[in-house]
């Protein structure tokens, strides 16, 4: 694969800038219209850039494993109404954080689901990453006896999807081994449009024509993300260039400001340190263990001729 770090890192950081934004216009909508609402106009619009993405390799549906595309579309539509959710209701930087647990669960679910046996050095980075959850709650008073109870749930609603996310990017990894990743796309996009479009007679609300556009910018730039995430790891391998991806916090942190007048706390940065220092610590130990893994590979098959 042709390694180019300064273009897949371009790209990624551009891919989180639009995710960033199409959660600002999902926290704009999310208070007027139903969740299941935006998340259909997000994954219809954003169909045909997947089959953009699709036909530069060949658009194939047929399938042996049905069954793992519509889990795995069941509970990335969970995660989805997670996020509208809570963006509708948190500030954007710190929904933001909040969501970069994903790695630390992943850790997490791959015991029971996987029967891996994690490293010393990842359960001391879930360990600090978990901690800075904790400092992000203490900044809000989330653990003391005064915090309200919508805003406890809400805060552990935004957590649970990190480990809701960890468990589709898990499912993903599965489904990998016997399909192609634009045949995972194309039927999430399907199977969530789908799921999304039954309910909507019982739950429609008309929006108006900037609520309209608002969804169609949604679905555009979730599939514009999907292009750019796609290109940055075809140029670059995903433990170089990974880091790249906390740069949504920025953006996140920028729109909040710009757009709603929301000023991140101190506490908030300094979780927000712990959170995402785990997950680059975890992507480096992971470039580290498959460079040692590479050079035994090399010594083993010198030896052997």
């Amino acid at each position: 694969m042709k390694h180019d770090l300064k273009r897949g890192a371009l790209l990624l950081a551009s891919a989180t800038f639009f995710v960033a934004a199409l959660n600002a216009l999902q926290k704009l909508t999310g208070t007027r219209l139903p969740a299941l609402e935006i998340i259909f106009f997000r994954n219809l619009f954003s169909l045909p850039f997947v089959l953009l993405i699709a036909s530069r390799t060949g658009i194939v549906l047929r399938t042996h494993h049905f069954g793992g595309h519509l889990i795995r579309s069941v509970v990335g539509l969970i995660s989805m109404i997670m996020v509208v959710i809570t963006v509708t209701r948190l500030p954007l930087a710190e929904q933001q954080v909040l969501s970069y647990t994903q790695p630390l669960f992943l850790v997490l679910l791959s015991i029971p689901l996987l029967q891996e046996r994690p490293s010393l050095q990842r359960w001391i980075a879930v360990l600090i990453g978990f901690s800075g959850v904790v400092v992000v709650a203490l900044g809000k008073g989330l653990l003391n006896t005064n915090a309200t109870s919508v805003s406890t749930i809400i805060y552990l609603l935004a957590l649970a999807q990190g480990a809701v996310g960890a468990l589709t990017t898990m499912q993903i990894r599965q489904l990998s081994a016997t399909e192609a990743s634009t045949t995972i796309s194309l039927w999430q996009a399907i199977l969530m449009t789908v799921m999304t479009a039954a309910p909507l007679p019982f739950i429609w609300i008309t929006p108006g024509w900037q609520d309209g556009l608002c969804l169609v910018v949604v679905g555009a730039f979730a599939g514009i993300a999907q292009v750019l995430q796609t290109e940055a790891f075809a140029s670059a391998q995903v433990s170089a260039i990974g880091p790249f991806a906390y740069t949504g916090l920025l953006w996140a942190a920028l729109i909040g400001w710009l757009g709603f007048g929301e000023i991140p706390s101190s506490a908030m940065a300094a979780g927000a340190v712990l959170i995402i220092g785990s997950g680059v610590w975890m992507l480096r130990h992971d470039r580290a263990s498959k460079a040692r893994a590479a050079v035994v590979a090399t010594v083993e098959a010198a030896e052997g001729s």
